[in-house]
């Protein structure tokens, strides 16, 4: 998917529709900054308003994708593309999303693990030195630990972006 394209097609049909960015952006409910941003290539409409856009502009979800109004015969085959670049864009977000939760889970939590951490081999050190045995307790409490500091960073990331993909499967239907 070409943005910019995408997004000179966007300004060329609210024109030949006689729009301005502000009554486009109204009829979609979003603002004319939003609009102003698609036709200018820096992003793409949210998903849930392709449709009511299409509508608006009177292309195919098709078109829309390919940037430009397709001819009857080259529409199979220039379906078959968007969804392939469509299907490759969707996993490729979703990674970049489960990253971006990932790495802010580890930077809102690092204070809290560092110490605790710290706290354990040190224990661990100390039964050591100390040749009482409690290393070994501290050990399993570590790992233990870490099991479950996993697992609360998992149920983080998949709340934050699983969330996000059903609420709005929730608003399409």
């Amino acid at each position: 998917m070409d943005q910019e394209k995408i997004g000179k097609f966007i300004a060329d049909l609210r024109k030949e529709k006689k729009l301005t960015q502000v009554q486009l952006a109204e009829k979609l409910g979003v603002t004319d900054k939003s609009v102003s941003r698609w036709e200018n290539g820096k992003c793409l409409p949210d998903v849930s308003l392709f449709r009511d856009l299409c509508n608006i502009l009177g292309i195919t979800l098709n078109e829309f994708f390919s940037g430009e109004k397709i001819e009857e015969e080259k529409f199979k085959e220039q379906a078959d593309n968007n969804l392939f670049s469509a299907l490759e864009n969707s996993s490729f977000i979703l990674k970049e999303k489960i990253k971006y939760y990932s790495d802010k889970w580890n930077k809102e939590h690092f204070f809290e693990l560092t110490i605790a951490m710290i706290v354990i081999v040190g224990f661990i050190i100390y039964g050591f030195i100390k040749d009482n045995g409690i290393q070994f307790i501290f050990m399993i409490v570590g790992f233990v630990y870490g099991i479950w500091e996993n697992n609360r960073k998992k149920a983080y990331i998949e709340r934050k972006v699983y969330r996000q993909i059903s609420n709005k499967k929730d608003k399409e239907e």
